[in-house]
């Protein structure tokens, strides 16, 4: 906190690794390109022999990760719908509102994080890829977050666009039904998405939060019925083959339809 009681958070990296002064060069020159409300905003930094650090904007509500699996927290339908139509607009500026396409590559709920009024920054870029404007995708050996990462990515190293789709993906189907990629009940043969594709195929409801249909809902058949096409197009940006996935844009049109109908009388 400043004299003036402003309230900065600084990000430290441990200098005892080699990693970290490869992320904290990557993160700085992202970081300081990029001019848009979502992904967190860079106020200054600090580099030299023995402390490296980013100086960041505050955010008071935390990550969406606490909000998400802690039990003193609550997220109603509306919330979470507005924090992933946040997280789309910034994958969507990243991706094609900027000079050249920048891959996070690690988007996950503990890099989701939450300003006073729940809108949500995209956080650490450490492993984000910049591409060059003639770019579409790259190969590389930095591996992200088991159960977030696509398959082209976590096999051969190949990085696109499309993997942070899939990993949107993967953090929609999490959000809305409080299950992580990695429970124990998910395996390498029975992921998150095979339970969700499997329940919607039965007509079931057994996907969404249980805390989202006991809470008092105006009308619960409509959550229900925006859940399972969250679920729908949740799985559209999951599909195995990178070049089937859909594109962002296209996912932050769905998501902005959903929730029109979801708030229509």
């Amino acid at each position: 906190m400043l004299r003036d009681g402003k309230i900065f958070a600084i990000k430290v990296f441990n200098l005892e690794f080699e990693g970290p002064f490869k992320s904290f060069g990557t993160e700085c020159e992202v970081l300081c390109k990029l001019h848009h409300r979502n992904p967190v905003k860079v106020i200054s930094c600090c580099s030299n022999p023995d402390v490296k650090a980013i100086i960041l904007e505050y955010m008071p509500n935390e990550s969406l990760e606490k909000w998400l699996h802690s039990h003193n927290y609550f997220l109603n339908f509306v919330q979470r719908l507005d924090i992933m139509t946040d997280v789309a607009v910034a994958l969507g500026y990243l991706h094609h509102g900027y000079s050249s396409p920048v891959v996070h590559c690690d988007l996950k709920p503990s890099n989701v994080l939450l300003g006073e009024e729940m809108t949500s920054h995209l956080s650490d870029f450490g492993i984000a890829k910049l591409f060059h404007s003639d770019e579409s995708m790259r190969q590389t050996k930095t591996l992200a977050t088991i159960g977030y990462i696509a398959p082209e990515y976590g096999s051969e190293g190949i990085v696109s666009t499309r993997c942070d789709v899939y990993s949107f993906g993967i953090l929609l189907m999490e959000t809305f039904s409080r299950k992580k990629p990695t429970d124990e009940m998910f395996s390498e043969d029975w992921r998150l998405k095979d339970w969700v594709a499997d329940l919607l195929q039965n007509s079931t409801t057994y996907f969404i939060d249980n805390g989202l249909t006991t809470i008092c809902d105006q009308n619960p058949a409509r959550l229900v019925k925006c859940t399972s096409k969250i679920m729908e197009l949740a799985l559209t940006c999951t599909v195995d083959s990178f070049e089937e996935r859909i594109d962002i844009k296209d996912v932050l049109e769905e998501l902005k339809r959903i929730k029109l109908y979801y708030i229509s009388k």
